[in-house]
């Protein structure tokens, strides 16, 4: 590949870091004020999923979906005809860290990610009625994410009117988007597999949320920590950065990712372990970055702009102590990203 120089404007400042979601704790007052101190240029809307169903993954995004209840039954969240307790938990708890984030971000100005589960990992992860997942459904997949566009257009404006100096980038969560592509989501017996969503129909569903976010002003953004991320499919549905564990990526992926690159998509690296362990060295942290652009021939300088640093994966299962311990080592990686580009 041809090395590129140009400047190109991404959201976020030279040598920024952030956190990819969940966070330890279920007090988000002292969530929102640990993301605020610890990632000053790009600050998130910390989720706490410890505090159960509503704040998981799904509840959390199932709060957001509009004339679609969903609630919680022994097997997982199902669609319902009515909204009920379990609807009403997740929107208090969104609720709770919106308030939170307007009390002590109120007065902030700049970029901040807020982040939802995309089309394909809601409608692997609810149940229809009969207790197969919606995902055997492509009626219901639609209407699934019909509904996620309008969610996610009202939580943007929400979260402008609590913050109105925000420049909100929105994070479409797709975890489950691989196994939905390789028809490895298992059925309702477990005995099975449903079958892979055709690429076409998976691309056409990411692409209409991706396209609700640049409507509504924000930047789209993918997350996925998964192996074997679609790179190509995402950045042609819309996603204008990528948010990958950079230590799982392997040379299959130079190819899609540095076309991405070069046509001015964004990298949020995953580089810093986001469960307990001894942290490296920063300049250790950033080789698989460097490596990478090693590898696809990208001007060394272009990566503390392109390049946002962040934990491989949530934090929800650290410890409070090694969550900020993570947050101080992405913001110190990124530093030295920008200045040892080269090892």
């Amino acid at each position: 590949m041809n090395t590129k120089t140009a400047v190109i404007p991404y959201p976020w400042p030279e040598a920024a870091s952030t956190g990819v979601g969940s966070y330890p704790g279920d007090d988000p007052g002292e969530a929102v004020r640990t993301v605020l101190g610890e990632l000053p240029d790009l600050p998130h809307l910390p989720e706490l999923p410890v505090r159960g169903a509503g704040a998981d993954i799904i509840g959390r995004s199932g709060a957001l979906l509009v004339e679609f209840p969903i609630e919680v039954q022994p097997s997982g969240w199902r669609v319902v005809q009515r909204p009920g307790r379990d609807s009403a938990r997740a929107s208090s708890f969104l609720s709770y860290d919106l308030e939170a984030l307007e009390r002590h971000a109120g007065g902030y100005r700049g970029p901040l990610k807020i982040q939802v589960a995309g089309p394909w990992t809601l409608a692997a992860g609810i149940e229809l009625r009969s207790g197969e997942r919606l995902l055997a459904d492509p009626g219901a997949v639609a209407d699934l994410a019909e509904s996620l566009v309008e969610g996610v257009r009202a939580h943007i404006a929400d979260v402008r009117a609590r913050v109105p100096g925000a420049e909100p980038l929105v994070q479409v969560d797709e975890p489950s988007l691989p196994a939905v592509l390789l028809g490895d989501i298992p059925t309702a017996s477990g005995y099975g597999r449903l079958r892979a969503v055709d690429r076409v129909v998976a691309e056409e569903r990411l692409r209409a949320v991706f396209a609700a976010v640049a409507d509504a002003g924000a930047y789209p953004v993918a997350h996925c920590c998964a192996a074997a991320v679609p790179i190509d499919l995402l950045r042609r549905s819309g996603a204008r950065a990528l948010s990958l564990d950079a230590t799982r990526l392997t040379r299959a992926a130079d190819e899609p990712l540095g076309v991405a690159l070069e046509a001015g998509a964004g990298l949020l690296a995953g580089v810093v372990p986001g469960v307990d362990t001894v942290l490296s060295d920063p300049a250790d942290t950033v080789d698989p970055v460097r490596e990478l652009w090693n590898r696809i021939g990208l001007a060394p300088e272009l990566a503390a702009r392109a390049v946002v640093t962040t934990p491989t994966c949530g934090l929800a299962e650290a410890s409070p102590g090694h969550a900020r311990a993570a947050l101080e080592s992405c913001r110190a990686a990124a530093r030295v990203l920008r200045d040892e580009p080269r090892r």
